[in-house]
């Protein structure tokens, strides 16, 4: 019982922490949010965490396989910075033709709020790298017992943690955007945009660095 409880705070935990900076999963479920509403948002998470469990035992099992390739790694995290740049372009792109009626991301949200979720974290390659380390250093450091029988008890804490932070995110924006006209009348189009673009140039240069510039290579 100990190491069910242990795997699953741990789980919990990780995810949790993982899911509270901004990031488009939290941005995309506010904008469901506002354009759908409550429900829906509960089924964009669902559609969120279903992904997420098939990445996370995924990269649980083979998280020292995966690790060492460094070509697929390299793929991986090149494409979720075309990705970061793809996101602030939309966003952008949403705001400036709203009078037309051009609005893409608007467009998207006319889909089913669960299947918004499981294309948008299945978009999102990021989670890869990020659950590849988590999971080698939980291993490694012997936070979770990795016997199958107590695997799922750490992929549904991790589950339960990705729901509840992006969740938490998503109540405060609206909270925040209720009570300041300036994040209003300027999220969306401006504050959203500048920082994914601002997330994708910075992703950039750790790719960079990482890839072309470290004393390894």
């Amino acid at each position: 019982m100990k190491k069910i409880i242990k795997n699953t705070v741990v789980g919990f935990l990780v995810s949790f922490l993982g899911s509270l900076p901004f990031g488009y999963l939290n941005l995309i479920g506010f904008q469901v949010y506002i354009e759908k509403g409550f429900e829906s948002l509960i089924f964009y998470l669902l559609g969120v965490i279903t992904v997420e469990s098939v990445v996370i035992y995924g990269t649980l099992i083979f998280a020292a396989k995966l690790n060492s390739n460094r070509k697929l790694l390299q793929f991986i995290e090149a494409f979720a910075i075309v990705f970061l740049f793809l996101l602030a372009y939309l966003f952008y792109a949403q705001s400036q033709n709203e009078v037309s009626q051009e609005n893409y991301l608007s467009n998207y949200l006319t889909y089913s709020a669960f299947v918004i979720g499981l294309i948008c974290n299945g978009l999102n390659f990021m989670q890869i790298p990020f659950w590849l380390s988590w999971n080698l250093y939980v291993v490694n450091k012997k936070y979770i017992d990795v016997h199958k029988k107590n695997q799922p008890y750490y992929v549904l804490g991790t589950l339960i943690g990705s729901f509840t932070g992006i969740f938490t995110i998503v109540m405060l924006l609206n909270y925040a955007t209720e009570s300041t006209s300036f994040l209003s009348n300027y999220l969306m189009s401006v504050i959203i945009p500048v920082f994914f673009l601002g997330l994708g140039f910075y992703q950039l240069y750790v790719y960079c660095k990482k890839y072309y510039f470290s004393v390894s290579n």
